[in-house]
């Protein structure tokens, strides 16, 4: 028996726009994140699924409501899906970063995962809290599929457990806003398997213009 997960990342804040550091600050969803999860709630509203899960961040949480509101299902907060708590760099862009913390900078580019910038954590952290919670779900709901709306960083953490790939390995994947990510989960013994990732055929143009 195996549980099906669709692991969606929020929709598109404004901190997204101007690639600055979020983090486990509670930023909103702006006007085009919105329109996203609308559109993903149109998206899945005659799929199967069993149960909502989200990260309990405003971002996260604002876009599961559509597709919970449509499906008529609670949401179940979670915060080990939360995005990776990123410390001094939050609220900052990639250039502010390099600029006032650079040998922090340059160790965070070397993706070591017991490196930490300060107030943050390591990357194995977040490793860890991650698939124990993508775990601990797929086992209450087995034989089930369940959406997971999280962010950016868990999105990487679960394509790179699914593809087996190192925390050092080069990003070969992208983790869109709204995107659809399904993963397939077993339990004997416990793994995750891509099925299909980056899905946001919703958001396209043709997509748009019939939904507005």
């Amino acid at each position: 028996m195996t549980t099906q997960l669709l692991v969606i990342r929020h929709g598109e804040t404004a901190w997204n726009a101007e690639h600055r550091i979020q983090g486990h600050l509670d930023v909103p969803l702006s006007a085009t994140g919105l329109r996203q999860a609308a559109r993903l709630a149109e998206r899945l509203a005659n799929d199967r699924v069993d149960a909502i899960y989200s990260s309990e961040l405003a971002r996260a949480w604002l876009t599961a409501v559509p597709l919970a509101q449509r499906l008529g299902l609670g949401i179940v907060p979670e915060p080990r899906l939360r995005e990776r708590s990123f410390g001094v760099f939050e609220g900052l862009t990639l250039d502010e970063i390099a600029s006032q913390h650079p040998e922090a900078f340059r160790q965070w580019r070397g993706r070591d995962p017991l490196w930490a910038m300060e107030g943050g954590e390591t990357g194995q952290q977040l490793i860890d809290r991650v698939l124990e919670a993508l775990h601990d779900i797929a086992g209450r709901h087995r034989g089930q599929t369940v959406a997971v709306v999280t962010h950016g960083g868990v999105l990487d953490v679960a394509y790179r457990a699914a593809r087996a790939l190192d925390w050092d390995a080069p990003r070969e994947h992208q983790m869109l806003n709204a995107s659809i990510n399904r993963l397939r989960v077993t339990f004997s013994p416990p793994a995750l398997a891509m099925v299909d990732w980056g899905d946001v055929a919703h958001l396209s143009e043709s997509r748009d213009e019939t939904l507005t």
